[in-house]
């Protein structure tokens, strides 16, 4: 058997996300469906992680195993894009991985980048792309905040009630916001993230910039390690996979 690892893009807006599930068409079952038929041989294609619904990856990682050794990587990536077409994935590079690797669990770091548009006119070119928010934000006050998610901390207060995560102890090794006119970008990096993790610290952040909450109100959420303490998430149509590190 050989092993392979694929590198993804794909846009979120009409899967259910990754993981396969009934009541809808998921990136993971297009990704199997394509690569099977290409290659003859029944695929499952593991991801590095499970992004939701709307959720987009700009550099999502998978593997899977197959029987057959694939000699052209660019024969295989134009003939399996040339079907990925019309769903909005692309594969953007295939690697040959030992035995052992695994996407997901050989993982070292995650990195979830989200994007705001801070104007008052609404959306056209990054409508489903971005989180458009009208009022104007405090990036100096989010700045701040986005500092106290730094470190090692229980995350609980950020962590959706379905999360099966054995431990809300996860280590922000960065959260940095950057601002260029009105576009807002945040990036986060960790090993890994609780469900909703992501979103649910933007939404909090939001609450910050836009003036609901002061620096205290932050902490004081964030500290008290409840979910109801917790903005609303940010929606899923602004946060983006953007990179794994192995």
């Amino acid at each position: 058997m050989f092993t392979y690892q694929i590198i993804v893009e794909y846009l979120g807006t009409n899967f259910v996300g990754w993981q396969i599930q009934k009541n809808g068409l998921s990136v993971q079952e297009v990704l199997e469906k394509v690569i099977s038929k290409f290659l003859k041989d029944k695929i499952r294609v593991i991801g590095s992680g499970r992004t939701d619904a709307g959720v987009h990856a700009s550099e999502q990682s998978a593997h899977f195993k197959t029987k057959f050794k694939i000699i052209d990587k660019n024969i295989f990536i134009n003939s399996i894009n040339f079907f990925l077409s019309k769903y909005s994935v692309s594969i953007l590079d295939i690697k040959k991985r030992p035995s052992k690797f695994h996407a997901r669990h050989s993982a070292n770091e995650r990195i979830y980048k989200y994007f705001i548009i801070n104007r008052r006119s609404s959306l056209v070119l990054e409508k489903n792309k971005a989180w458009h928010i009208k009022k104007k934000l405090d990036i100096k006050l989010m700045r701040q905040g986005a500092n106290i998610l730094k470190g090692t901390h229980n995350f609980s207060t950020f962590r959706a009630s379905s999360c099966q995560a054995k431990s809300p102890i996860k280590t922000m090794k960065n959260a940095t916001i950057k601002k260029n006119n009105h576009r807002i970008i945040l990036t986060f990096q960790s090993k890994s993230f609780l469900q909703q993790q992501v979103r649910s610290m933007v939404g909090s952040l939001k609450y910050l910039g836009e003036g609901k909450w002061n620096l205290n109100d932050f902490k004081k959420a964030f500290l008290s390690k409840k979910r109801k303490m917790c903005a609303p998430p940010a929606p899923a149509h602004g946060l983006y996979l953007s990179k794994i590190k192995y």
